[in-house]
This record gives C-alpha cells, structure tokens and sequence, in this order.
C-alpha cells in the first residue's frame, strides 16, 4: 500500500481529528535522561536537535508561567521492579536509581519547583501519580516532548486521550532511534490519540492560550 493509499484509508475512516489546548496547559517531558539523549548509553540516539527543540518550548512555558513536568525510568539495583520490561528489553537495565542515565539531560534545564517522576513503565501514567499531579494544577491539556516516540510518548499520548486530557505533540520535540518507528508512530498519534504539530505552531498555542492556573478545575474524568 502507498503512502497516499494509506491517506485515503485513514480519511475515509475519519480519523485524525483536531483536539488543540485548553486554557491552562502543561508541558510533560517523557525520559529525556541521558541514558535515552546520549548516544554512548547502549539505549541513546544523538538527540540534540530534539532536546533543543524542547529547551525552546520549555523556556516559552517557563515565561507564562506554565506547569513543567518530568519522567524519567529507573530501577532498583536487583531490577525486580522493572519486571518483565527488562527481560523484553535488557538493556533497560542500565537505567538503575543513582546512575547518569537516569538525570535528565542538562540542557533541558530544569528548575527545583518543576516536578520530576520516577517511573517503572512505559506510560508517565502507569504506577506514578501523575493524573493526580494534573489534577491538582488544574491542568486541562499536555503539551508532550521526549523519548521515544514509538516507546513511552506514544504510551503516554494513549493514556493522556484515556484520561481525558488532549495533547499536542510538536514532532521537532520528540525522538527515537531511528526514522521508520518514529515516523510510523507519529502518523499513528495524530490519527487516534493526539494533535500532531510543529514546534513553531505549538509555541503560537502556548502564547495564545496559556496562562497560569489560578485555582484547580474539576477535570471531567473526575466527575
């Protein structure tokens, strides 16, 4: 099937609707630690232009005000939380508590107030308490960047359209370790769970309707 055959699918299925930002978004950075943005980590790509990408985005959100949140994975020492994802990938196993890999990537600078998560999945949702952090912030939309596209951040993108929350993903700001499963999962986002966009629309967005929460909004997911 080609590239346009598979256009003409996907639009006569009527996917690919536009969901946009609320009034009071965040941005969610999914494991850009170094153990995923330096290439000398056996699970790295060269992710320079992303994690710049997502520096400019960070900086924008940082002047309005804008909640900011991080993941990052890691495991115990004996691996036993990480369960059966290290023995699907073993090379997980790298990502042990205390090590470089597991800091966030420095050029992403982030601040003592911006929350960091420890997670042992996929999803920034599963086994953390982040719907509750969103919650809290009266936060009603994500902005996500990071690593990897066809790994944590599509994971998160499904959970954040489950839990009730639209996403923008600014392709410039997120990464993989190679072209076809990233470009493959991309399509895949915006078709079914997420806003697919460019760094430069999603900026016009945060500047056009972020502002900081004034008090916490009863999510509707909540009830």
């Amino acid at each position: 099937m080609t590239d346009e055959q598979t256009r003409r699918v996907y639009e006569r299925a009527r996917m690919g609707g536009r969901l946009g930002l609320g009034e009071r978004p965040a941005v969610l950075v999914v494991d850009f630690s170094c153990g995923f943005t330096d290439p000398e980590c056996p699970l790295g790509a060269d992710m320079t232009a992303e994690v710049e990408a997502t520096r400019r985005l960070l900086d924008a959100a940082r002047r309005r005000g804008l909640p900011v949140i991080f993941t990052t994975i890691g495991f115990e020492e004996n691996l036993v939380d990480g369960a059966l994802w290290v023995r699907k990938v073993p090379s997980l196993g790298e990502l042990r508590l205390g090590s470089r890999w597991v800091e966030l990537d420095p050029r992403l600078g982030r601040r003592e107030d911006e929350t960091l998560i420890v997670k042992k999945g996929a999803s920034a949702f599963f086994g953390t308490n982040l719907a509750a952090i969103l919650t809290s912030l009266g936060v009603d939309s994500v902005v996500l960047c990071g690593a990897t596209t066809s790994g944590c951040v599509r994971a998160t993108a499904v959970d954040l359209l489950q839990h009730g929350y639209p996403a923008l993903v600014p392709r410039e700001c997120v990464g993989d370790r190679a072209a076809p499963p990233h470009e493959a999962n991309l399509f895949d986002i915006q078709a079914k769970y997420a806003d697919v966009v460019s760094l430069e629309e999603a900026l016009e967005q945060l500047e056009s309707t972020g502002r900081r929460p004034s008090a916490p909004a009863q999510h509707p997911a909540e009830g």
